[in-house]
């Protein structure tokens, strides 16, 4: 862009034939302290912006030269050029002005004018402060001695896009001026919407100055597209004449979104144009304005100014800031000891003596001095604060959001780069902390176009009463799914009842012309289906379509309306069942624990019940049969023994809850082994298939196939394409060396209507893919949107199940006896039950013993104090302890107790009282 310019700037110079040489500055007896130094302002008198702006300059210059603090002994003079909104006459005009041997250059509001007077200012080392151009393109690091003394489009346009994602439109419509300062922002909008998952479907190119024929029949092509969100940024004096042709063709009914840069707002703050009728014609637009916060020094300027409103332009405001801008920069420049001065250029010098007069161009000497300053200015101005970032922008990029209603506009909201979109005026965001709950409001109410104040759905059919050409495959199998058929829509099926269904649903009316895809004779290609739809072949697709990866490349797809995924068919077969059928129910492992924990459950209750009930006492023959006895009877309930001690009831307790769930889960294992099929082809799920090198079958046009050779690297010539069920059928019983296949790889929906047939078959292993069928629509089609929460809306008012009911319910043999057989159940099935009562074994087991040990203690002290016994030389200590203690455990709990409560003096030796009554108990 630079060359291009470059040429024209040199076209320029050699129609520049002025013979205007450069005054010097006047002087006082202090060089580096002029007594005058001119500036420059580039603006087009005539326009919007000009007569804004005219007025503000010149009361700007004004009060920096009666303000004695600021430029002290020297006089601020501006010399205007009228540019003409022409991009050559502004360039001619900016010549002259730096051929007059300007300090800085006010403007201009052309972003065009700017891109070419940039190389001449670079040349010159002349600052350029703009207080119009907003062209983002326009940067301070490809033109250094460009200033921006307002806020790029770059933040406006990300405004924009923040707008358009909170209503959440997705498609949007660029109208805009063909040239630098309409190609800058709309750029910038088309990556701020990217951001946001947001896309601009069109961009509607305006010519400069475009007739209105001209802008009726673009607009006449953007009412075509789908899209009714509109984005129009235009030059303010030709800019309303968009809104007097939409309205003309009634785009600014119900059902249209118009949103307007800044231009409109300066259009409608200006006291050029008549109010009422700028405010018919934009009923409902929504446009943005930079924001201009209350302050001192605005209040101050009102009363001097009566154009400078409270609603006034933000270019005035921001003519006026730039004017004292410069004011700012010079002061300090001339402070620092900087002279004023002009030398000739020397890359001009070899023109000199042309007619071109290209001598009279001079080089600002200290040019970059005052540019440095220009940067560093930080003051309180009428729009806010001035000041420059690192990236040389103004700081605080804000924007008011309007609405235009009635007789006025009406603030819905603001803009920052802080906050992004907020109903709490920006300022108070560098002053206090927001409070959470009103910022989360992030815009008022609108009243859009058409008086409604219900969102816009952002889009329309462009088919203008045409009817949609839905692509459907013409399947030669499983036409329970989408059918050929006699009728008025020429389909039927399953997935054309879904569709009908959803469309009903929609709040607009959906017309469709049903279009067969296939020639009759195999099932077709669903990815070709597919394809077709992404070249807008047909404007959707619907029927029996697997959501893969590959195709979500190409389309959208709704919402899945019935799941599915891949699954193994097997040959299967009845099994007789042999001599030790009974065994299977349990894995060997799980007997042998089993056969351990009954044994170790009737030892443990026989410990708890032996000193309390006299049926678990006896000779130790007796106790022995009395614990396997006990211990295995209580698997069928048939235990004549009972328990007499809380513990030992505890227990018992625990282990018939334990007995009643393995003999419920034996029987039921029992039943299912006695009854179930078994595979016979050796295929027991995905990875025994992968390591076979047996054949595969797989439905002819489905995604399965390339499943199988991309994903689990299976060869291809494996495979066995199979069009019906017959031929299913056929395959697996042939099997895979006679022809046939060891099995089929197929989606669940298909091998559900499959296996209701064909009853000798059944499933192997589980489902080892997941997705669901849906209805394919162009990339960022809107309708699938709304199909999808249509299709959710039938899921959950059980219309959906109503027509899966109708279509595909079995009725020959249930799928569900097809499953998988039933494994012999393992330890791992029961080892949380085992493990319960295995702790309540020991629990009880620990009491007991505690018990035991105080009892115990009791006792033996009792009967030492009582009956001292002679010692034994030859026995050792502990030894005769154990075996009291195995004496003491062996004795029946009543005894022990009636031992205890004896009185010292009135009672025998227990030893010797108590034998032949522990003879008897032994």
């Amino acid at each position: 862009m630079g060359y291009a310019h470059f040429a024209a700037l040199l076209l320029c110079v050699f129609m520049f034939a002025s013979g205007t040489t450069a005054d010097n500055q006047n002087s006082t007896g202090d060089p580096a302290r002029p007594a005058e130094v001119r500036i420059g302002a580039l603006f087009t008198f005539d326009s919007v912006i000009g007569k804004a702006v005219r007025p503000a300059i010149e009361l700007a210059v004004a009060h920096v030269n009666s303000d004695p603090s600021i430029l002290r002994g020297t006089k601020l003079s501006v010399l205007m050029q009228d540019t003409n909104c022409s991009g050559f006459v502004g360039t001619i005009e900016a010549l002259q002005l730096l051929a007059k041997d300007v300090i800085a250059v006010l403007g201009p509001q052309s972003s065009a004018v700017a891109h070419v007077i940039c190389h001449a200012v670079n040349e010159l080392h002349v600052p350029l402060i703009s207080f119009a151009a907003t062209d983002p393109t326009l940067s301070s690091l490809e033109y250094p001695y460009f200033v921006r003394a307002t806020q790029s489009d770059y933040y406006q346009m990300d405004a924009i896009a923040s707008i358009i994602s909170q209503y959440q439109w997705k498609q949007v419509i660029a109208i805009y001026v063909d040239d630098d300062y309409g190609r800058g922002g709309i750029m910038a909008l088309g990556d701020a919407l990217a951001k946001r998952k947001c896309k601009m479907v069109y961009k509607a190119k305006l010519p400069p100055g475009a007739a209105n024929t001209t802008i009726e029949n673009i607009l006449m092509q953007v009412n075509e597209m789908e899209s009714r969100v509109y984005v129009i940024h235009v030059n303010p004096d030709s800019g309303l004449n968009v809104f007097s042709a939409a309205k003309s063709l009634g785009m600014m009914s119900s059902g249209y979104v118009w949103i307007a840069t800044d231009w409109l707002s300066a259009v409608m703050d200006s006291s050029v144009h008549g109010t009422t009728d700028v405010m018919e014609l934009t009923q409902g637009v929504l446009v943005l304005r930079q924001h201009v916060a209350d302050s001192d020094i605005q209040k101050a300027l009102l009363s001097k100014w009566n154009n400078l409103t409270r609603n006034g332009s933000s270019y005035s405001m921001r003519a006026y800031d730039s004017v004292w801008l410069i004011a700012h920069a010079v002061e300090r420049f001339l402070s620092e000891g900087n002279a004023i001065s002009f030398s000739a250029d020397p890359n001009l010098q070899a023109t000199k003596g042309s007619n071109l007069q290209l001598d009279s161009l001079r080089i600002f000497n200290n040019g970059n001095k005052l540019l440095e300053n220009v940067w560093s200015v930080n003051f309180s101005g009428v729009s806010g604060p001035v000041q420059f970032t690192l990236d040389r922008n103004l700081i605080h990029p804000v924007y008011d959001i309007l609405n235009i209603g009635g007789t006025g506009l009406r603030t819905i909201g603001y803009w920052s780069n802080i906050s992004g979109l907020s109903v709490v005026a920006p300022e108070h965001l560098y002053s206090s902390a927001l409070n959470s709950s009103t910022n989360n409001v992030q815009l008022h109410s609108v009243i859009w176009p058409g008086q409604i104040s219900e969102k816009p759905r952002g889009w329309e059919f462009s088919y203008h009463g045409k009817p949609m050409r839905i692509g459907v495959p013409l399947r030669t199998s499983y036409k329970e799914f989408v059918t050929q058929d006699n009728g008025p829509d020429g389909v039927k099926g399953f997935a054309v009842d879904v569709f009908k269904a959803a469309i009903s649903l929609l709040p607009y009316p959906v017309s469709c012309n049903f279009v067969l895809f296939g020639d009759g004779l195999k099932n077709p290609s669903y990815t070709d289906l597919v394809q077709k739809v992404s070249e807008n072949y047909f404007d959707a697709a619907i029927g029996d379509i697997a959501i893969v990866t590959n195709r979500t490349r190409l389309v959208d797809f709704t919402q899945p309306y019935i799941e599915s995924g891949l699954i193994i068919v097997a040959p299967a077969k009845e099994v007789e069942s042999n001599a030790w059928a009974f065994l299977k129910p349990f894995t060997f492992q799980m007997w042998c624990v089993l056969g351990a924990i009954f044994l170790s459950v009737g030892a443990v209750v026989w410990v708890l019940e032996h000193r309390t009930n006299t049926e678990f006492r006896g000779p130790p023959r007796q106790q022995i049969m009395t614990v396997c006895w006990f211990s295995f009877s209580t698997m069928f309930f048939a235990h004549r023994e009972n328990t007499v001690s809380a513990l030992g009831r505890f227990v018992l307790l625990i282990w018939l809850f334990v007995v009643l769930i393995i003999n419920s889960s034996y029987t039921a294992s029992l039943t299912s082994l006695l009854t179930v099929q078994e595979l016979t082809s050796g295929i027991q799920g995905l990875d025994s298939l992968i390591s076979s090198s047996s054949a595969i079958g797989y439905q002819v046009g489905s995604f399965s196939r390339n499943y199988l050779v991309d994903e689990l690297n299976i060869a291809e010539s494996r495979l066995v394409p199979l069009n019906s069920p017959s031929d299913y059928a056929r395959a697996l019983e042939l099997g895979s060396g006679n022809g046939g296949v060891a099995a089929i790889i197929d989606e669940l929906p298909y091998v559900d209507i499959f296996l209701s047939k064909y009853c000798k078959f059944k499933t192997a292993g589980q489902v080892f893919t997941k997705s669901g069928w849906g209805f394919a629509f162009p990339r960022d089609s809107p309708l699938a949107e709304d199909l999808s929460t249509a299709i959710l809306t039938l899921s959950e008012n059980g219309n959906l199940q109503r027509i899966h009911d109708e279509w595909l319910s079995g009725t020959e043999c249930s799928a569900d006896n097809n499953g998988a057989a039933s494994n012999s159940l393992s330890l791992s099935s029961f080892w949380g039950l085992f493990l319960i009562c295995g702790l309540a074994c020991l629990l009880a087991l620990v009491i007991f013993f505690l018990r035991i040990f105080c009892q115990y203690s009791r006792y033996s002290s009792q009967v030492e104090v009582q009956y001292p016994e002679p010692q034994i030389v030859n026995r050792p200590a502990r030894l005769t302890t154990i075996k009291s203690l195995i004496s003491f455990v062996d004795k029946k709990e009543e005894e022990v107790k009636n031992a205890l409560k004896q009185r010292p003096n009135g009672s025998q030796h227990p030893s010797i009282g108590n034998t032949a009554t522990e003879e008897q108990s032994t």
